[in-house]
C-alpha cells in the first residue's frame, strides 16, 4: 500500500504580475528530476524524469500555501493551474486571485522573498531501491501520482511524510544485516574447512 509523501526543494519561485489585466502568477519549478533529496542520515530519494508525466495529464492537482487545505490557490481542473514536465522538472504557473486575502497574502510572501521553499504531495506508485555499499539506502521513484504542489517557508520533510520510509528503511537494514550474518557464517565455515 503506497502512503501519501511529500518532498521538498528549495527553489527560485517567481512572482508576476500583468498590471493591465491585474492578474498575478506565482510560477517556477516546484520538482526538480534527479535531485537526491535526504530524508535522514543514510536515507535518500529522487524523482526521475517523466515519474509524473501521467499523473499530471490525468488528475486534477491542486496549489496551496504551506501545504494549508484551506487555502487552495489554485487547480487544474479550475485552469488556474498550468502544469509543465521537462528534462528539469515539473514546472508550474498559478495564477492568484488577487481578490482572495489568503491568495494574495501567499503571492505578497513570495514577492518579497519571505518564502522560497516549494514541495508536492504525491503517491509513490513505481520505484527501484539502491542499496549502497556505505549502509545507504536511495529510492528512485518512477512513476507517482501527484497530489498537490505547494508554496512553503520551511522547504524540508515533516516526520509524518516520512514515516513509510523509516518502516521500509528498518526492514532493510534488518534484510541487509541477516544477509551479511550468512555470508559471515558461510565465509567461517569455509575458513574451518581448509583448516581440516
Amino acid at each position: 500500500m503506497t502512503e501519501k509523501r511529500r518532498m521538498a526543494f528549495t527553489t527560485e519561485l517567481k512572482t508576476r504580475a500583468v498590471e493591465e489585466n491585474n492578474e498575478a502568477f506565482i510560477e517556477g519549478y516546484f520538482v526538480v528530476y534527479s535531485s537526491e533529496t535526504e530524508l535522514w542520515e543514510g536515507a535518500f530519494e529522487e524523482i526521475q524524469a517523466g515519474a509524473l508525466d501521467e499523473s499530471i495529464a490525468n488528475n486534477n492537482v491542486v496549489a496551496l500555501d504551506n501545504h494549508d487545505t484551506r487555502i487552495v490557490l489554485g487547480s487544474t481542473d479550475s485552469r488556474t493551474v498550468e502544469l509543465k514536465s521537462d528534462e528539469k522538472g515539473l514546472w508550474a504557473r498559478i495564477k492568484i486571485d488577487l481578490e482572495d486575502p489568503n491568495a494574495k497574502s501567499a503571492y505578497q510572501k513570495v514577492k518579497n522573498g519571505l518564502v522560497r521553499g516549494c514541495s508536492f504531495g504525491f503517491n509513490p506508485l513505481e520505484e527501484t531501491i539502491e542499496n549502497r555499499e556505505d549502509g545507504s539506502v536511495k529510492w528512485i521513484v518512477t512513476k507517482a501520482e501527484i497530489l498537490e504542489i505547494s508554496t512553503t517557508v520551511f522547504p524540508a520533510y515533516t516526520d509524518t511524510s516520512v514515516e513509510a520510509r523509516h518502516k521500509q528503511f528498518d526492514e532493510l537494514s534488518t534484510r541487509n544485516k541477516q544477509r551479511n550474518l550468512q555470508t559471515r557464517k558461510a565465509k567461517l565455515k569455509e575458513r574451518i574447512k581448509t583448516w581440516h
